[in-house]
């Protein structure tokens, strides 16, 4: 495990569409081994070995995270905002935030209307997105001057490793980035000899736009997208409907019908092969995965692509967990799978 690489990519903040942090510990880490890294004009971050041209085999892991955006700030010097993807209103409450404003970060914390003062009504009624704001504990004119509305920022979060588990921001989906970063290495090491791309997709949380950007440039003959899914050992979720992909079960590999059926059977055989821990579950929902896969698998003229999950707790919250035997499993089903297919 490399816990330095890790340890950087979940603490670096790329909210959709501001990745660049993000982007250059990947470019940084992929440089120290890869034939070749780039970014594109959309923000995208690639890494490959092998040969130059011809259709690639890609791996692919979606670089962004959720975030928050500045809508305004009143004359009290608080800052309102809304979300960049989705979120749990109530982890809201209270959580440090950091926001890439222009004259350098800033650390604010998210409050709220004290309990006490509330009406029974508005305890009933649940958290609000326009009842919160950011408390930057500066004055009220330095907040107006320092963060003009656009400012975005991510939850700010130590990094904790705790046994085999790691604890953090932005593991969905920088475990997918670290896991691509880590196979990408292995095969460059085995020595691979077809081309291996690696991309960073940007945008996922708010669309997936650069996964659909690069999947139409690269032309991919089949795609193995990374991400993170449900761990369902965790209380309140539904197992009879999802399925069970606990910490400790290895990879996950998605059944839904618009994903690759015969590319999963093949992981499948694989991972049997070569003693990889996995499960198969279907989606959340069947019509599609809600993933960076969806994309490429409707690319032009269709792409076989497989979407490989690695069990996440808390998901979209400062406190999200995985269990690094999991990413391990995931990491070698990815380098035996293409060692396999060489030739």
């Amino acid at each position: 495990m490399n816990l330095i690489l890790l340890k950087a990519l979940l603490e670096a903040a790329g909210p959709s569409g501001s990745e660049e942090r993000a982007s250059a510990v990947f470019l940084e880490e992929a440089r120290s081994f890869a034939d070749r890294s780039y970014t594109d004009d959309f923000g995208n971050v690639y890494a490959e070995i092998g040969p130059a041209e011809g259709k690639p085999r890609v791996l692919e892991a979606h670089i962004d995270e959720i975030g928050v955006m500045v809508s305004h700030v009143d004359d009290e010097g608080n800052a309102y905002f809304n979300e960049i993807g989705g979120m749990d209103k109530a982890v809201l409450v209270g959580a440090r935030v950091r926001l890439l404003a222009p004259e350098g970060d800033l650390i604010g914390v998210v409050g709220r209307k004290p309990i006490h003062l509330m009406s029974s009504e508005e305890r009933a009624a649940g958290i609000k997105l326009e009842d919160l704001s950011l408390d930057l504990a500066l004055e009220p004119d330095d907040v107006k001057r320092r963060v003009p509305s656009g400012t975005v920022g991510v939850l700010e979060a130590t990094v904790l490793f705790i046994g085999q588990r790691v604890v953090s921001k932005a593991l969905d989906n920088r475990i997918g980035i670290y896991a691509g970063l880590e196979a990408l290495r292995q095969l460059k090491e085995r020595g691979c000899t077809e081309r291996i791309v690696l991309l960073g997709g940007v945008q996922e949380e708010v669309g997936h736009h650069g996964a659909r950007v690069a999947a139409y440039g690269l032309e991919p003959r089949e795609a193995l997208v990374v991400d993170v899914t449900f761990e369902t050992s965790q209380s309140g979720v539904d197992v009879k409907r999802l399925g069970a992909s606990p910490f400790g079960s290895g990879v996950n590999l998605c059944v839904i019908p618009i994903l690759h059926s015969g590319l999963r059977k093949k992981l499948e055989r694989t991972a049997r092969a070569h003693d990889i821990p996995f499960t198969v579950t279907g989606g959340s929902s069947l019509s599609k995965s809600h993933t960076d896969a969806d994309d490429f698998t409707l690319s032009r003229r269709g792409v076989p692509t497989a979407l490989l999950s690695i069990p996440c707790r808390s998901m979209h919250s400062p406190g999200e967990q995985v269990d690094m035997r999991d990413v391990d499993a995931c990491v070698r089903l990815m380098v035996e799978y293409v060692m396999e297919g060489q030739g």
